[in-house]
């Protein structure tokens, strides 16, 4: 048997399904039975009847996956495979906040650690952050940790005060303005499409503005036949696959989470057949950090 094959015969024989997010890579997003991005994938996680969850995403994914099914047994492919900004921030500052602003609301992007969460009040993705934090009724907000995607969440909720973190996606920090400028003058068609991970000096240069699976949406409904994507590489199969008339062009620096390039078939396959790389959890951390993703899920609705 392929590979392919011994991994559809696993996920009957012990009722599991695969979830991919955008970022790996192609012929991983293949396997998926689900590929979208955190909120999405969130979302699976707690409704599904599957008893088994192989989450191809890194270990913050697999942590909120388990936190909202934790009956279910969730497998990381590749246990190693992390994100840098999830541990951007720390429980000793957030209570320093707590202490110097009244009517505070820390804002926890879901790209962060259990540990982090449960220190919140409500998690957000990129694709809901903005109505979150809108519906919220505290004034003051500490989001925790993309000072990036909070300035953008800022500037579309002028009428709360934001406290601002200093995480950040090293992918994403890493696009600069400048190779976006060049790539317009080389692609004087294309719109500009970015996650709100990157830096405002770049978002200054967009046409739009969004999560990965609305850069994805709205390449598909736009007119226009050529795109400049700031985000992360892996996003570049389901544009081709949606958008296949379309063309598509990355920043000369091209994005890449090694971390998320991490996964492979064969390791799909070795967590299937062993059960290895089971998330596991401390049932107060769990507990703790399941009502900011619950309150997220509620919101977002």
């Amino acid at each position: 048997m392929t590979v392919r094959e011994e991994i559809k015969q696993l996920k009957r024989e012990k009722n599991a399904i695969i979830l991919a997010h955008y970022y790996v890579s192609p012929e991983v997003q293949e396997l998926a039975d689900y590929i979208g991005d955190s909120f999405y994938l969130s979302k699976i996680a707690a409704e599904t009847d599957a008893e088994v969850i192989v989450f191809c995403g890194v270990s913050f994914m697999g942590e909120s996956a388990k936190v909202l099914s934790p009956g279910k047994t969730v497998l990381m492919p590749d246990a190693g495979a992390d994100c840098a900004m999830a541990h951007m921030a720390d429980p000793e500052t957030i209570e320093k906040m707590r202490d110097e602003y009244d009517d505070l609301a820390v804002v926890c992007y879901i790209n962060s650690t259990a540990e982090l969460k449960r220190y919140s009040d409500v998690c957000v993705t990129s694709a809901n952050a903005v109505k979150i934090v809108r519906a919220l009724p505290n004034r003051n907000i500490f989001f925790i940790p993309d000072r990036n995607l909070a300035r953008f969440a800022a500037s579309q909720v002028p009428e709360k005060h934001f406290i601002f973190n200093e995480g950040f996606c090293p992918v994403h920090e890493k696009m600069k303005a400048e190779e976006v400028r060049r790539a317009k003058e080389m692609h004087p068609a294309a719109e500009v499409l970015a996650h709100p991970e990157c830096t405002r000096e770049l978002l200054e240069l967009t046409d739009y503005i969004g999560s990965t699976s609305g850069i994805i949406s709205y390449a598909e409904k736009s007119g226009a036949k050529e795109f400049i994507v700031c985000t992360e590489n892996g996003v570049r199969y389901e544009l081709e696959k949606r958008c296949p008339d379309k063309k598509f062009y990355f920043p000369e620096t091209e994005p890449v989470c090694r971390d998320m390039k991490l996964i492979t078939p064969e390791k799909i396959l070795h967590v299937l057949k062993t059960g290895e790389n089971a998330v596991r959890m401390e049932a107060e951390i769990c507990e703790a950090s399941r009502k900011p993703l619950e309150r997220m899920l509620e919101l977002a609705r």
